[in-house]
């Protein structure tokens, strides 16, 4: 799925407070504490009993993590951190584990036929698949849910027809097991399924999009979305990735509708008002990217040099709307075919624009379907950074199409295969085609940083998490997954280099195409084309959770000699504390001097805790920078006097724009871990004042942000916008409103983020310019900037009041684009009024705003130091209604910004209580993590606020 996932929660939080204690009460006796050990030898059995718990996550309310393994011992499941160990007792039984399908049936091809009505909004279903029977079995055993299978049989050269005497559906299990009254023989047979099922509004299986059509009218597509286990939902069949088929798909649909899926269309056959559609035979693929869409749509089209057919489906009357997308599509295909050296296999591809979408985009092979603001351009209301999101999300569903539909994760638990390598190769294609996009620095803040900020938890996990359940599958999706993973890679690609980085994928690739893989096999294929040890080095990032912390302290050998490092690793974590586990990663180590900044004077691999490093060529007062490029996945931490030493680079800029970016952000880590206080780094936040760079800026943006929601409700936080208003003031002034003449693609995306800051800032000169260009495109006069309205909006609306939300919604109200109705609606949580944010969060649960958006609209209420107890209350208040609509990623999305930046722990005790009384399976790990993080977040603003309020005030 798409790497714009993160993205899609992108909201600028001015500030935070703390609130009520509703459920704390609870805590002190419905939350057990779990007791923790040294080593991993299992402690004496107490009691016996059976539970079954995800591996590496701890069940909500107890209050320690996982981080590598799990193990059972006796009756007991024992939890490992590195050397430690925690007892789980007192945990409820639990259903019987979770197994995989049988191996003693698997399908080779089905034909599969769907006759949808859009009347009733149900859909007839026949299949008939060819089985390989490895053994002789009287019952088969494959996934369907919310399906009725009405018929099953099974016949064969050597057999007789049998039907299957009954049908037992598990819902637990997710699977239908048909039993037959002789045994089925060994061999290759026929099994013929009639079913029915429902078309949803859930957004997975096949569901249905609600738009309004060019009539004005109420309208519904039909959509598929069977990532990661639902196509289940839609045909019985072998849901799990490894279990591979080929397919022939046919739909009869009504004749003013258009059909596609896979393949391109073989056949059309008139049935009254209806059309059958029969498609052309996939190749052998994963049952999760067969796909289906039936609606209203245009196209435009072209064909890429290297031949394939590309089309983008947009919704009718908007087909210009996919001309930029197309544009990147066919330049990306021939570009991926000439750095794999293998050739897109299908004939043609479609890339579908879905007005109900709960991802940001889903790799089907041959139709990948995306939301309308990851597919789709205006050319006068999209801003460059949507445009920009537009080329890495395209660039990283058709990398799919070799790294994930070609060759395939065995199992869920190699899921980074796919999505962390899809996002490091979304940054590479773009690069090719968008060179002023600088997107490389930009993958620092945008993949890089957000890692590092996840994985520094304890209750982070290991980019390789064992999944057994399925169930378990929607968490993984998340920044160490796709963020850590294409990070990891990015290193890997530096330490070996390009030109054994690209033989080595295509011997990956085409040693396993059409088949499916472990993480192994591609540290195999790298390494024997570097021939340097890659999954000696690689298996210390991706099987241990976290990354290193790298002290580094500078010994001056005169006369000419150079300086001699000393570097010492250990884990990073985010409170400082030393770790308890027995951490130790192989890191290549690179290492640039003031004297030839771009140039790598060291590069090397350290193997163990502590090791020495010449620097050759440099003076005392030379800088010397670790880690040039911000590349290698780990955190710097200086001496105060090699620190020092950067400040005259800085302000002259000659320390290159990502070392400048790395250096401020490592120090803002080490101030959030107390290794350092937050009054220093304001002071040296100061050097920057003078910087043009934009991605060093949004490195800047992010930082203050995150000290706004620590300081919200402080006595300081005045002083501390004060603070932010005059480091913004340079570059404020230089920018301006209006672009110039010879501006960049990042000076624009730099004006839009220096006016978002200042939008939250209540500056006289920022409301009085955003209200007369607000005015003014509303009236109709002037059209406002794509690339300023969300600023502009937000601006105005914290400055005014209820004419000004009004003016708002009129604008949402008028407007058919989604990206627009997406800028407004995000901006309503910036309201001063708690009134007005009350009615942002009923206007987020309206039926004006679509289920993918509402989480996002409740976020931006939330991120507003007024709106933070008030969403929290919201959510607890209509947690039945929350917990029916929202499922999977938007649950644990909405889960995270609700709670994380509280600063109490009054907050984390009732944030805890309340996820201890009430389930919501799929989210443990993301509220362990803001339950973590809310702790952090108090121990710091205790830690700190003494020296903020001397230095603000």
């Amino acid at each position: 799925m798409s790497a714009s996932l993160s993205r899609l929660v992108r909201v600028s939080a001015p500030c935070l407070g703390p609130g009520k204690n509703r459920y704390l009460h609870k805590i002190r006796t419905q939350v057990p504490l779990s007791t923790t050990r040294r080593h991993c030898s299992p402690p004496p059995v107490k009691e016996s009993f059976l539970f079954r718990l995800r591996p590496c996550i701890v069940s909500v309310g107890y209050r320690s993590v996982c981080s590598v393994a799990s193990r059972t011992v006796s009756s007991k499941r024992y939890f490992c951190v590195g050397s430690s160990e925690i007892e789980r007792n007192k945990m409820p039984e639990a259903p019987r584990p979770f197994q995989r399908l049988p191996r003693t049936v698997k399908p080779l091809h089905y034909n599969l036929s769907l006759v949808p009505d859009f009347d009733t909004f149900t859909f007839k279903g026949e299949e008939s698949v060819r089985i390989e029977v490895n053994e002789a079995t009287d019952k088969i055993v494959l996934n369907a849910v919310d399906l009725s299978l009405v018929m099953a049989q099974v016949s064969g050269e050597n057999i007789a027809p049998q039907n299957s005497r009954n049908i037992e559906m598990s819902e637990a299990d997710r699977t239908a097991t048909l039993k037959f009254d002789s045994p089925i023989a060994k061999g290759t047979h026929t099994l013929d399924i009639v079913f029915n099922g429902q078309i949803t509004d859930e957004m997975t299986g096949l569901y249905r999009s609600k738009y309004v059509n060019e009539k004005g009218q109420d309208a519904y597509a039909f959509v598929t979305q069977f990532e990661a286990t639902d196509a289940r939902k839609c045909f019985p069949c072998w849901d799990e990735p490894a279990l591979k088929a080929t397919f022939d798909i046919s739909l009869v649909v009504p004749k003013d509708r258009v059909a596609l899926s896979n393949m391109p269309i073989k056949s059309e056959e008139p049935k009254g008002q209806l059309v059958k559609y029969t498609f052309e035979t996939t190749p052998i693929m994963s049952t999760y990217l067969v796909a289906v869409v039936i609606g209203e749509y245009d196209y435009v089209e072209d064909r890429s040099s290297d031949g394939v057919l590309v089309r983008v489906y947009t919704p009718k009357g908007k087909k210009e709307q996919g001309l930029f997308a197309l544009e990147v599509a066919t330049k990306v295909l021939p570009y991926y075919k000439e750095y794999f050296n293998i050739a897109y296999p299908l004939p043609k591809i479609d890339l579908i624009a879905i007005a109900d979408f709960g991802a940001g985009a889903m790799e089907n092979w041959g139709l990948v379907t995306y939301r309308e603001t990851t597919l789709l351009v205006d050319p006068q209301n999209t801003s460059a950074a949507s445009k920009q999101n537009i080329a890495l999300v395209v660039g990283h569903e058709l990398a799919h199409q070799w790294f994930g539909n070609l060759v395939t994760m065995e199992w869920w638990t190699h899921l980074w295969l796919n999505e962390g390598y899809a996002t490091f190769v979304e940054f590479l294609c773009v690069n090719y085609i968008f060179p002023e996009y600088d997107i490389w620095t930009q993958f620092v803040n945008d993949s890089y940083i957000r890692a590092l900020e996840l994985d520094s938890l304890n209750n982070s996990h290991p980019i390789e998490v064992p999944v057994e359940n399925p169930a378990e599958i929607d968490e993984i999706f998340d920044e160490i997954s796709y963020n850590k993973g294409a990070s990891i890679i990015r290193m890997l690609h530096h330490y070996i280099g390009e030109e054994d980085f690209r033989k080595g994928m295509n011997a990956y690739l085409t040693k396993h195409q059409y088949k499916n893989t472990f993480t192994e096999d591609l540290w195999e294929a790298l390494g024997e084309a570097s021939k340097k040890p890659v999954g000696q080095v690689m298996s210390t990032w991706t099987q241990q959770m976290g990354f290193p912390q790298i002290s580094v302290s500078s010994t001056p050998l005169g006369e000419g000699k150079g300086a001699k490092l000393t570097v010492a690793q250990s884990k990073f974590t985010a409170d400082g504390s030393l770790a308890s586990g027995d951490y130790k990663w192989m890191i290549p180590i690179s290492i640039s001097t003031s004297r030839n900044p771009g140039k790598e004077v060291v590069s090397t691999v350290l193997t163990e805790r502590t090791s020495e490093i010449l620097v050759p060529d440099v003076k005392e007062t030379d800088w010397i920078k670790v880690n040039p490029g911000t590349i290698g996945f780990y955190r710097t931490k200086y001496s105060a006097e090699m620190l020092m030493q950067f400040v005259p680079a800085i302000t002259n800029k000659t320390l290159p724009p990502l070392d400048r970016l790395g250096l401020i952000d490592d120090l803002f880590a080490m101030v959030k871990a107390g290794h350092t206080s937050t009054v220093e780094t304001l002071k040296f936040l100061q050097a920057f004042e003078d910087e043009t760079d934009f991605n060093v800026w949004l490195s800047i943006s992010n930082i203050l942000v995150r000290l706004s929601q620590l300081l919200g409700n402080t006595p300081y936080r005045n002083g501390y916008e004060q603070y932010t208003k005059k480091l913004l003031s340079k570059v404020y002034a230089r920018l301006g409103w209006n672009s110039r003449s010879g501006e960049t693609h990042l000076d624009t995306l730099l004006r839009s983020l220096i006016l978002g800051r200042m939008a939250l800032l209540d500056d006289d000169l920022t409301i009085k310019e955003a209200r007369s260009r607000v005015e003014s495109h509303v009236k109709g006069d002037t059209v406002l900037v794509a690339d300023l309205r969300s600023a502009c909006y937000r601006t105005v609306l914290r400055a005014g009041g209820q004419q000004e939300f009004d003016t708002l919604l009129k604008l949402y109200r008028a407007t058919d684009l989604h990206e627009e109705k997406d800028r407004i609606s995000r901006s309503l949580g910036s309201a001063n009024d708690v009134k007005l944010l009350k009615q942002v969060l009923e206007f987020a649960m309206s039926d004006e705003v679509r289920t993918q958006d509402k989480v996002f609209v409740i976020v931006s209420a939330s991120v507003n130091c007024k709106g933070r107890d008030l969403a929290w209350d919201f959510f607890k208040d209509n947690w039945p209604k929350i917990n029916k609509i929202f499922k999977g990623y938007l649950l644990t999305r909405l889960v995270k910004h609700l709670t994380e930046n509280f600063t109490s722990e009054e907050r984390a005790l009732e944030v805890e209580a309340f996820f201890q009384e009430h389930s919501a399976p799929g989210t443990e790990r993301t509220v362990q993590q803001a339950i973590e993080t809310i702790r952090l977040n108090a121990k710091w603003l205790q830690r700190d606020s003494a020296a903020l309020a001397a230095y603000l005030t």
